[in-house]
């Protein structure tokens, strides 16, 4: 009888996004078992049950998936799971808490793709600024742009000193530099706004994080991307289904919520079905997801136009 393809899924919460689920079904997995409130702790015993009871050619069909809706808990669970298995005895492994690394990774790599006909090495020595940094998806967008040589702020509703500690934290755990700015006002928003060339939208659904006058001030800024498809839009003027589309009253194009939301669902996707079809053991996590969100990029600009 023919091995099924099992995905054991993990998340900290006290229960499994549905989303999560549809989509490893999607990928082809045809058992799918949510286990809610793993503890990090608990990771490597649940790693060794699950890569014991299958031979190695049944591990082939066995992956996991970690949730959850902390970054960097789930950063800590991945190596967890990777401590915990040797050859021949390995499943391949994928993070996506709350989907902020492919959501991360969606938008990153859409503003690169925005910024390269002007500038042809994106990212590199740009500016950005995280509106909503401190949150799982402005984290680790944080990493992503540092990692491809951008200049990140952070910015918190908190206050500056907030906002340093966050980014503190989440640059000692990933390895790059993130400095902290304040968003606790307009009048702060805008000053950090005025020295940014890219500013990434990641503030709650349902909230405008940057009005048109906190945008006025928007000086130099080339690209400006938000997560919201809540109304009022997260950024004032910026359509949800703006892709590249120029922002009224800057010199700057927009990239909306739904522009970013299908590279997301791209991404995620053909990491799932990699997992899936892969011969051997994978691991992917947020730089797996820029890689991918970045192919998905390429081949769409490649496409003939019609």
């Amino acid at each position: 009888m023919e091995r099924p393809y099992i995905l054991h899924m993990f998340t900290p919460g006290r229960q499994m996004s549905p989303f999560d689920i549809n989509m490893a079904a999607d990928a082809g997995y045809q058992v799918i078992a949510p286990y809610c409130e793993v503890d990090t702790d608990a990771i490597a015993g649940l790693v060794q049950d699950t890569i014991f009871s299958r031979s190695p050619k049944g591990l082939a069909r066995t992956g996991i998936f970690i949730g959850g809706r902390d970054a960097l808990m789930a950063a800590d669970q991945l190596d967890r799971a990777k401590k915990a298995m040797f050859k021949p005895f390995q499943v391949s492994l994928m993070a996506d808490p709350s989907g902020a690394y492919t959501t991360a990774a969606a938008m990153v790599a859409c503003v690169e793709a925005a910024l390269a006909p002007a500038h042809a090495q994106g990212l590199k020595g740009q500016r950005v600024l995280v509106v909503g940094g401190t949150g799982p998806v402005g984290r680790i967008a944080g990493v992503i742009a540092a990692q491809a040589g951008a200049e990140v702020h952070l910015a918190s509703r908190g206050g500056e000193a907030a906002a340093k500690e966050v980014a503190s934290e989440t640059g000692k755990r990933f390895g790059v530099s993130l400095h902290g700015a304040s968003g606790a006002d307009e009048s702060a928003l805008g000053a950090a706004i005025a020295e940014a060339d890219v500013v990434l939208a990641c503030a709650a659904a349902g909230v405008q994080a940057v009005s048109a006058q906190t945008l006025a001030a928007a000086r130099r800024l080339k690209v400006a991307a938000d997560l919201n498809a809540v109304p009022p839009e997260g950024i004032a003027g910026l359509g949800v289904s703006d892709d590249a589309k120029p922002l009224a009253g800057t010199s700057a194009v927009g990239i909306g919520a739904l522009a970013v939301g299908n590279v997301k669902y791209q991404t995620q996707q053909r990491m799932l079905q990699q997992m899936h079809e892969a011969p051997s053991a994978v691991v992917l996590s947020f730089p797996e997801a820029f890689a991918t969100a970045r192919a998905f990029i390429a081949e769409k600009a490649a496409k003939p136009a019609g």
